[in-house]
This record gives structure tokens, sequence and C-alpha cells, in this order.
């Protein structure tokens, strides 16, 4: 138990405080203004009333504290603390799911619109979140019918003999080949800014300003491309809400029951409500605690940080989190708790969301813990197969093989716990060695903090299981049920008009005939689904691993390069598709190439191109 004799010892002063345990674990990090005072009030009469925090002061045998000059320095180191150590009692914001964001460099010659998973702070704009890559694209097919600009790296374009299919379509206005000047495409990109933005009313305003001085000047397709401009923007305008007078916000809802707490961001951008985003959390403390963490995690990562923030209820440091964000973003922004009007009506919007995505991972809970059970019935396992692990191998006549293991917990794919595997001691096309090497590396040198699994499924038949068997048998290893996952088979019937496919089929140890579940249940899609996904993984590593020997080979073959200069030019463009997309002077640009071997290095990588090799 904490000694509270020394919560009078404590400095009366900014810092971090860090809760540990018995075992000295650290079981949570926060911040205060006054480090005494917010210690004291977890073992004070007020703490010990909330339930919330009883569960937590239980736990607590050492406090350690970290003093700060500032409020602002101590919410820096606080999340670099809990990033660093994971405390059980913090918000843990992983997840699996990309957002994607427009970026668009203006310092280029003809900017040029791409799709990004990281907003990052090098000077160009930004724009979005989109949920998906799929609803970025869609964002963009909808832009370049509006403006168009380039698609693709003007090197690339500028290769080509003629225009691309883009510009017959027009939506693309081909500044690789002259086609429209600088000044022009600079005012086009200007436009699509403003329009991703939402300040259309500027925009209007701008491109009735040039059709009223081209009609003027009797440059009469000019203006007349200016007012099907304007047209096209009011009809696309007409399809979006405005829930602003405009400016970019994000709205956070919260929704909590018990220890399970969801939050829901709102993304609005130029005005627009254009997209959502929801946390479903673990936090046992106070309301006020987990959104000032949860804004203070959140913006730290390379997201948009918006000019303005609208929480659902006060932040005790707000002061300090808007200096601190300001500083990220570059520029002044806030963080309110609107009490009335249209931003606390997003607020109460925003906390449906919450309660809405709470919800439904409670059903997805409920159906996960339901098609788990069957799976344990019809299987006959000891336990519920909460954690599920699955291998896989892939290789090419013994080239460049690879063994995969993918992690399932409680029916979700749990990818912290993916692991690839170089085999490393057979050789030649032996799935049955290899696999039985990945299986003895798994449980042989396995870190103790790596959990058992409750079910090992491995692709293949009776032979794939009987390896994992042994294996599992071989290094004492108890308490884990093993079954392989065997794929349909096309049944060959020469009569038939239709060619049929058997069932997929599950073998179990100590029973001859395989377990056949019903086709399309939920229990055996769960299964082929691990099972596909330990594939993928595995396919994914034998071609990263295959493409790095062709981007060897290929620079290698070239006269000068080296292994020196090959990771040089690899640190630098990233990929073979990136260096043989470079000019001659991005390539000289890389320090220890000059341009006579720049020169070679372009041919060699062009000379199979359309028109030959350059002269």
């Amino acid at each position: 138990m904490f000694d509270k004799s020394r919560l009078d010892t404590l400095p009366d002063s900014p810092g971090v405080y860090l809760m540990k345990g018995s075992d000295g674990t650290i079981l949570y990090a926060g911040k205060a203004k006054s480090l005494r005072k917010r210690v004291r009030s977890y073992f004070g009469a007020a703490g010990e009333s909330r339930y919330h925090i009883r569960f937590l002061v239980a736990r607590v045998a050492n406090v350690e504290v970290i003093v700060t000059d500032t409020e602002k320095e101590a919410l820096i180191l606080e999340n670099t603390l809990i990033k660093k150590h994971r405390p059980r009692y913090n918000l843990d914001l992983r997840d699996d799911k990309t957002y994607f964001s427009l970026r668009m460099d203006m310092g280029e010659e003809f900017p040029r619109l791409t799709i990004i998973r990281k907003v990052l702070r090098d000077g160009a704009r930004y724009f979005g979140p989109y949920s998906s890559a799929a609803s970025a694209r869609e964002a963009l097919k909808e832009l370049y019918r509006l403006f168009p600009l380039r698609h693709y790296p003007l090197e690339t374009c500028r290769r080509r003999r003629r225009p691309c299919l883009f510009h017959q379509l027009r939506q693309c206005s081909a500044p690789c080949h002259g086609l429209i000047t600088t000044e022009e495409y600079q005012g086009l990109a200007q436009g699509a800014a403003l329009f991703l933005e939402g300040k259309n009313r500027d925009l209007m305003k701008i491109y009735r300003e040039r059709m009223a001085a081209a009609a003027e000047d009797q440059r009469y397709e000019e203006a007349a491309r200016f007012r099907d401009l304007i047209h096209a923007i009011e009809v696309t305008v007409e399809k979006q809400k405005m829930v602003t007078g405009g400016g970019d916000a994000d709205i956070l809802g919260m929704h909590r029951e018990g220890s399970a707490l969801s939050l829901a961001l709102l993304f609005i951008r130029g005005g627009r409500l254009i997209g959502s985003r929801s946390f479903n959390l673990a936090w046992e403390l106070e309301d006020d605690e987990a959104i000032s963490s949860f804004l203070n995690d959140y913006y730290s990562r390379e997201v948009f940080i918006p000019d303005q923030v609208f929480t659902p209820l006060p932040v005790a440091d707000s002061g300090a989190l808007e200096e601190l964000l300001s500083e990220r973003r570059g520029k002044r922004m806030s963080v309110t708790h609107p009490l009335r009007g249209t931003k606390a009506d997003l607020v109460r919007l925003a906390g449906k969301n919450a309660e809405a995505a709470l919800r439904e991972r409670r059903k997805r809970e409920e159906g996960a813990e339901a098609v788990l059970a069957e799976l344990k019935e019809r299987l006959h396992l000891r336990n519920i197969p909460r954690r599920i692990e699955c291998y896989d191998i892939s290789t090419i006549q013994g080239s460049y093989a690879v063994g995969s293991r993918v992690s399932f917990l409680d029916g979700k794919a749990d990818k912290g716990s993916y692991r690839h595997y170089r085999i490393k001691t057979v050789s030649g096309a032996d799935d049955f060695a290899m696999m039985h090497e990945v299986l003895s590396r798994r449980f042989r040198d396995t870190p103790a903090k790596d959990t058992h699994p409750d079910l090992i499924v491995v692709d293949g038949g009776i032979g794939q299981l009987n390896i994992l068997i042994a294996v599992l048998r071989d290094l004492h290893v108890e308490g884990i049920d093993a079954a392989s996952l065997a794929k349909s088979r096309v049944e060959r019937d020469m009569a038939a008009d239709e060619l049929a496919r058997s069932t997929e089929r599950i073998f179990l140890p100590g029973r001859k005939n395989p377990v056949v579940l019903r086709q399309n249940s939920a229990p055996l899609l769960l299964l082929a689904r691990i099972r596909d996904e330990a594939h993928r993984f595995a396919i994914t590593y034998h071609q990263k691993l295959r493409g790095k020997e062709t981007v060897r080979s290929t620079l290698d073959a070239i006269p000068g390069i080296g292994p020196k200069r090959r990771r040089e030019l690899l640190r630098r463009f990233g990929s073979l598709r990136h260096i043989r997309e470079a000019s001659r002077e991005e390539l000289a640009a890389t320090p220890s190439i000059p341009p006579p071997l720049a020169e070679s290095i372009w041919i060699a990588l062009h000379e199979n191109d359309e028109g030959g090799t350059p002269g």
C-alpha cells in the first residue's frame, strides 16, 4: 500500500506523476498543474468515494513524480511516457484503421494532389481526412472534373510522346507538354485548394471576376470555360450540407458505460461535415481527464490540427493544451466547450455517434462470443478459442522461403502479434520441414510475455497437423488445441455437366475423418478468414524479399553502383520505381552520384521504354 504520509512532501509545481504497483510496473501516468494537490485528490476522502478511482488506488504501492517548468512541458512529457510504457489505466488509442488525406505542395511548378497516410509538417497543404483510400480517390475523381490537375509525376509524363488519356477526357491540363502556362496552372491549383477547404464564396468571386474580364477582352472561349466551371461548382456545392459558417473544426463527442468509454470525432472542413472517426476505449478515471489525455495523444500524431476543437466537457488544462497544439500546428487554434447554439448541437451529435459506436461494438462482441462458443462445441476444444494462431509457408521451389504467423483475438485480427519467419535450416521445396522449423521457433524461442494461444490452426491436411502435434509434444507445450484446415478441392466427375467443389475440411488430433462444418457458417468463415490472412501475410513477405533481390540485381548490374551507392539511392528515393521516375538532375543530386554516373543510371533504367534508349 502507498504511504500517504508522503503526500505532504510532494512539490506544489507542474509535472508528471507515475503511479506504480508493488512490482514496479507503471499503472498510470498523469500530468498536473500542482503535483501535490493532484496526487492527494486520489487518496483523500473524495477520491476514495469515486468507485472508478478506488480500483486504481488499491493497486498503487509507490508514486514517482517528475517536475517540469510549465504545464505545457508536463503535457509533452506525459504523452511521451504513456507511449513508452503503455500503462494499464491510461488511454490506448492504438487502432487498425488508417485514415487518408490529400496533399498538395504549392511550391511545385505544377502542384499535384496525392493520397497520403500521414500529415507532415512540411509546408504542403493537406485536405481531409478520408476514412479510406477509396473515398479519397472518389474526392479526387470529382475534383479532376472541375480542376484538371496533373495525375502523374512530371518526369513520367514528359517521357511520353503525347499527353495521357486523362487529357483527352479533359481531366488533365497536360502541363508536361506545355499545353497550359505556369500561371494558368497555379490558378487551377489555388482553385482546387479553395474548393477542398470549402471556401466556395471566395472561389466563385474569383472565377466570376475572371469570366467578366475575359468577356470584356473578347476572349469568349475563355469566358465560356469560366462560366461552365462556375456552374459545375454550384451544382457540386448544392449537394454538400453546410453545418457551420466556415472554417475547420473537430467535434468531440463522448459516451460512457462503466469502464467502457466511446469517443467520436466529427470532421468539419470548410464548414462541411466530411467524415467521422470513433474510438472504443477502456477508462476507469474521470471523464475530463480522459478528454485531456485523448486530445494530447491524438494530436501528437501525424494528423491534421484544425482551427477549433469543441469538447463535451471543459478541459482543466485547456490553456496549456491550446498552447501546445498551436505550436504543433504552426498557428493559433482553440479548444472550447460550447454551451449553446450550432456548435453545442454538433457536440451532442458527436455524442450520439459515440453512443452508436459503443452499441455497435457490443453487438460485434456478442456475435463473436457466440461464434467462438460454437467453434468450441463443434471442434470439442478444451477452452473457448479467444486467441487463435494460424501458420502458413510461402516459397517458389524453395527460393525465398518464408513462414507467417497471424493471431486473432476474440475473432479480430491482432496485428501486433503477427510474425514473419525467414526459413533458415531447410533447403529445397520441403513444406513439411519448413513448417516444423517455424513452429519450433515459435514455441522454443518465444519470449515468456508472448501469450500462448488457445487454438493453433495450420493450413493443410493431416500431414501438417501431425507436424504441429509433434512440435507441441517435443517442446512440452500443453493446454493448446490444434487443428488443420484443408482448402476445398475440385471433385472430378467426367460425367457431370459442371465442376463441383468439396467442402472445407477440419482435421483434429486423434480423429481419422475430418470435421465438416456447414458451408458459409460463421465458425467456418472465421477459420477460413484466419487461414487466408496467414496466406496473404506470407505471400506479402515473400514478394517483398523477391522485390529486394530484384532491386539489388538491377542496380548492381549498372557499372559504378556498389552496395554503398545502392543503399544511398534507396534511402533517398525509397524504391526502384521512384529511382526510375527520377530525372537525371535528381539522380545527380544524390551524394556520391556524379553527373556521368547519373546519366548511366537513367539510361540503364529506361532502355526498354517506349521509343528505345535515349540518346
